[in-house]
């Protein structure tokens, strides 16, 4: 009696019938971003950040050679902070950062998300750049900056720029600058800062400002 070689067979009817093999999957082509931005998204880029036409154009042509997706990756995002804070680890920053570039939440950044950001960034009002330091503070998206939350971010701020600057000692671990700015910020003494004592206590604390910079990542270019 030979054996049931019943790894290639199905019973249809009580029967083994001998399974055919299956087609081998098709492979799909890899996702390619347009070489060029169209006329219509260069208007409506040119309409909503500081950027002329020739700079988001150079920004495009940079942003598909090095995501030729189109869609820019968190580890990727991480490797360009990488580049610039080599004495640190900014990881968790980056991560951060991406959270708040990611507008729609889908996983990557697209080139609108990026470029978008970096205006405001970048080039933005003193307001429009402490608005967006605030979602980056406000993690979970509540409307208030608890504690944990700044102190998750300026410790990952210190873990980025490593042994660059040397902090007093009044601020030289992330719970001490935290409550600093607590002090100074917290005018109703709750325990969380609001978004208006946020942007007013900012504009009198120049570190804020400048870590924001840090956001960025890359200089501007012309």
């Amino acid at each position: 009696m030979g054996k049931n070689n019943s790894k290639h067979q199905k019973q249809v009817n009580g029967e083994n019938i001998p399974e055919s093999k299956g087609e081998p999957a098709v492979k799909q082509k890899p996702k390619k971003a347009n070489k060029k931005l169209t006329p219509q998204e260069l208007e409506e880029l040119e309409n909503c950040t500081y950027f002329s036409r020739k700079e988001l154009r150079k920004w495009y042509k940079d942003f598909v050679r090095d995501c030729p997706t189109g869609e820019l990756k968190l580890d990727e995002f991480q490797s360009i902070y990488k580049q610039f804070f080599p004495n640190g680890d900014p990881s968790k920053f980056a991560e951060f950062v991406f959270g708040v570039f990611d507008y729609n939440k889908d996983g990557h950044i697209s080139f609108k998300e990026f470029i978008m950001a970096l205006s405001i960034t970048s080039r933005g009002t003193i307001d429009e750049k402490l608005d967006w330091a605030f979602s980056l503070y406000d993690v979970d998206k509540d409307g208030y900056i608890t504690k944990t939350e700044m102190e998750n971010i300026v410790d990952a701020i210190y873990c980025m720029i490593g042994n660059m600057l040397e902090l007093p000692t009044d601020e030289d671990t992330p719970q001490k600058r935290v409550e600093k700015i607590f002090s100074n910020m917290d005018l109703n003494l709750d325990g969380k800062l609001t978004r208006e004592e946020f942007k007013l206590g900012s504009k009198s604390d120049p570190w804020i400002v400048q870590a924001l910079s840090m956001s960025a990542a890359e200089d501007d270019r012309s």
